[in-house]
């Protein structure tokens, strides 16, 4: 209907003004295929530093894997508050020492305690791991078990996982306890041209709630958003856009595409058809 259409118009104008009208059909269809400025930071204003919102560090919650190490000028003291390392070997579970194995962790149970040697339950939820590694620090000093104790606290299973439009959707592990959802997308790779950046899900379970929160990675208020820097288990979603959706359903993919080439070609076949006839009929 749509190349009847086009032919009776076009038919009514002389070849000199046909080009022109060619020229403006090409550009709309181009622009209805363009997709909308997809830069971060829009609106991000240069050479004026901004005063950055200090990390306070993820704080400690229910299920968390804590590897907790104690130092001292003396092994033997320090031993009894270590636990053993683990090696892992074709499943099996060897306890050995060794500088080059894995430490077990302490796992936070549902009322935020772990069970530490020799200082019994301790309740850990809520805390940062600094603030653990000095409770733990004051703790062994003040009840007079070390003099110089040193305590370090690593999170072992910091974990965010980036789903939907990225290169490399996954589950990935983090070094340390900082990490911003940009770093976090950096990860998966960055966004697909088809992902949606202005409105980009967080989710996040504390504290047995989820919240769920919208960032922009086009506008520069991300910073300020409480899911700008991530924490355990948080879920990083990125929407499809429309083009996407409308082109990715399972059942009808194939005839779509088929759809979609059998109407480009007959476009084409009539656009030339038209213009052949023109000429011929000057």
């Amino acid at each position: 209907v749509c190349c009847t259409v086009l032919y009776k118009f076009m038919t009514m104008i002389s070849i000199k003004k046909l080009i022109p009208v060619l020229l403006v059909v090409l550009f709309m269809a181009t622009s209805c295929g363009s997709v909308k400025d997809i830069a971060y930071f829009q609106n991000k204003v240069i050479n004026d530093p901004e005063k950055i919102d200090k990390h306070a560090g993820i704080l400690i919650q229910p299920k968390d894997m804590l590897s907790i190490v104690v130092s001292s000028k003396n092994p033997e003291l320090v031993a009894m508050f270590n636990l053993p390392v683990v090696s892992y070997q074709a499943g099996s579970e060897i306890v050995e020492s060794g500088y080059n194995q894995r430490l077990l962790g302490y796992v936070v149970d549902n009322e935020g305690n772990i069970d530490f040697p020799i200082l019994g339950v301790m309740n850990v939820s809520g805390l940062t791991r600094w603030e653990l590694a000095k409770k733990i620090k004051d703790r062994l000093i003040n009840e007079g078990y070390l003099t110089d104790a040193v305590v370090t606290v690593e999170f072992l299973n910091f974990k965010v996982s980036v789903i939907g439009e990225v290169n490399s959707p996954g589950t990935y592990t983090i070094e340390g306890d900082k990490v911003t959802i940009l770093q976090a997308i950096s990860l998966a790779r960055d966004l697909t041209i088809f992902g949606m950046r202005e409105n980009v899900s967080v989710i996040r379970e504390r504290n047995g709630e989820r919240t769920i929160y919208e960032v922009n990675l086009c506008d520069v208020d991300m910073f300020k958003s409480p899911a700008y820097y991530l924490q355990q288990n948080d879920v990083v979603y990125v929407q499809p856009s429309e083009v996407k959706a409308r082109q990715s359903t399972i059942d009808d993919k194939g005839l779509r595409i088929t759809s979609i080439l059998v109407s480009s070609g007959s476009l084409v076949v009539s656009v030339a058809t038209l213009i052949t006839s023109i000429l011929l009929n000057r």
